[in-house]
């Protein structure tokens, strides 16, 4: 096994029969997600069956969190952008301590329960987003990453890396074939987010039958156009490639990683292994018993989970507030060296705004003439700006039309490779990924803005559907002047 420095080696007793326990907490894994579809009759049972094997690698040997403060500031990020596998990030979530209880998970796709049938920032701790719609999780992530990198440049010092962390994601076919992907994979592979790793479970099969029937792209070659670090993983069940895989992506600081794991769907299922039944509807009574007889599972009542696994993925509420406690060691050094840069950070993160910036937004009244909404709110802009370190944001490819470049000595702050703390992020005319990314810079302290035309509103719909969920969100800056439509609508 492979030695990580930000995850603790497994226990003498875990090293002697390492492999014996890996298996058990991946079929733990798979077996809670099989319990609770057929529970609900309703869910998406394949995707946990194929996955929980990449999943388990990198939640156990990766990823620093702390389920006891889901809110630490400098925990890596998940995004399950695939939200109808939603169960395998619940089992996580339960697993390895979060508050979520068994019996939330005994009640998935159930009214009132913390498990709904897809992931919902704010409702479940530990869920960094709300996914569903495909490829909507994917940009999200690639936003998260963008904020991961404009905080780090403004507040890391020599020897303070104050905001070190990374994002990682689990994408489907799905999630690939969907536009918005392609749009925010080749801005992330511009810009170089080195900290952005994707979990690619390449099972070939959609709802409907085999992916081969509408998607035959070369995805590896697609993606190393788009500047990505790119591998394939031959056997999603062989945690020791994947766990190479990982380590590899994450030793590649210039370029964001897709790791392609061949898996299959609904695997262990005796009947529905390799086919679309398994995707989104429940196996039966008896396929599931017949399922846990191939993994080689005791025959338990429903939701059980050995002992031997519980402690295991338990280890992580250790290790967590350990992790936890040496960040809080390094900033109380920081604060100490760096007071006013301290401050500021809490206050980012707390989302606060600075005192009197009300009083710098400029008032308009009818006896000023005639003036283009666009033009009004670009004056607002550059008014807020030298007062708002933190509002990024940009439009796809319109700025000089819609305003939303920032103006004077703010003009050079540009969101470009090699990154350098910019506000203005240009996003060529990757109008879907500018919208649905830029949630997550509000989410982690940045103040976001976007700027386009009504007519886009079209691209947006799936987009705004998941801002009605989510908490400190962007607003959208809708240009030219036309009836209906005004700057600053939107959520």
């Amino acid at each position: 096994m492979m030695n990580h420095p930000v995850i603790a080696p497994l226990s003498e007793t875990a090293n002697s029969s390492g492999q014996v326990l890996d298996q058990l907490c991946v079929n733990a894994l798979r077996v809670l997600a099989m319990d609770a579809v057929q529970q609900a009759n309703s869910g998406h049972p394949r995707l946990p069956l194929g996955a929980a094997p990449m999943a388990y690698v990198l939640w156990t040997r990766y990823l620093r969190h702390n389920p006891a403060n889901p809110s630490w500031p400098n925990r890596d990020r998940f995004v399950l952008s695939a939200g109808h596998g939603s169960m395998l990030l619940y089992g996580l979530l339960y697993l390895t301590g979060y508050d979520l209880s068994l019996d939330e998970l005994t009640r998935f796709r159930q009214w009132g329960s913390r498990a709904p049938g897809h992931p919902e920032r704010g409702l479940t701790p530990g869920v960094e987003t709300t996914t569903g719609p495909l490829g909507q999780g994917f940009a999200n992530g690639v936003g998260l990453a963008m904020a991961e990198r404009f905080l780090a440049a403004h507040f890391n010092r020599p020897g303070y890396p104050l905001v070190d962390h990374y994002t990682y994601g689990l994408v489907s076919d799905g999630d690939l074939m969907e536009g918005v992907s392609a749009e925010a994979a080749s801005l992330a592979g511009h810009l170089g987010l080195g900290k952005l790793i994707y979990l690619y479970d390449q099972n070939g099969i959609s709802l409907a039958g085999s992916t081969a029937l509408t998607f035959s792209e070369n995805v590896m070659a697609h993606f190393a156009a788009y500047g990505w670090q790119v591998e394939q993983v031959e056997d999603g069940n062989d945690v020791e490639a994947l766990d190479a895989a990982l380590e590899r992506a994450r030793a590649d600081e210039t370029h964001p990683s897709l790791i392609c794991v061949r898996t299959h769907i609904g695997y262990g299922s005796p009947h529905k292994q390799g086919t679309f039944e398994a995707h989104g509807a429940p196996l039966g009574e008896d396929e599931v018993r017949l399922t846990k007889q191939q993994l080689g599972w005791p025959e338990t009542s429903p939701f059980s989970v050995p002992d031997e696994a519980l402690a295991f993925f338990r280890q992580a509420l250790a290790q967590g507030a350990a992790q936890e406690a040496t960040w809080q060691q390094r900033l109380e050094a920081y604060r100490a060296d760096y007071p006013a840069l301290a401050d500021a950070y809490e206050r980012v993160l707390a989302g606060d705004l600075p005192g009197g910036w009300e009083s710098v937004i400029p008032r308009f009244a009818p006896g000023d003439g005639p003036m283009a909404t666009r033009k009004a709110s670009g004056k607002v802009l550059a008014a807020l700006a030298p007062h708002l370190w933190n509002l990024v944001g940009g439009s796809a490819d319109l700025n000089p039309s819609t305003n939303t470049a920032l103006a004077g000595r703010l003009s050079a702050t540009t969101y470009l490779p090699p990154f350098s703390g910019g506000r203005t992020c240009y996003t060529g005319r990757s109008r879907g990924s500018m919208g649905v990314g830029r949630p997550e810079c509000a989410f982690r302290g940045a103040r976001a803005r976007n700027g386009g035309y009504p007519e886009w509103a079209g691209l947006a719909w799936g987009l705004d559907r998941l801002w009605s969920y989510l908490p400190r969100l962007l607003r959208l800056h809708a240009s030219p002047d036309a009836p209906g439509s005004a700057h600053g609508s939107g959520r």
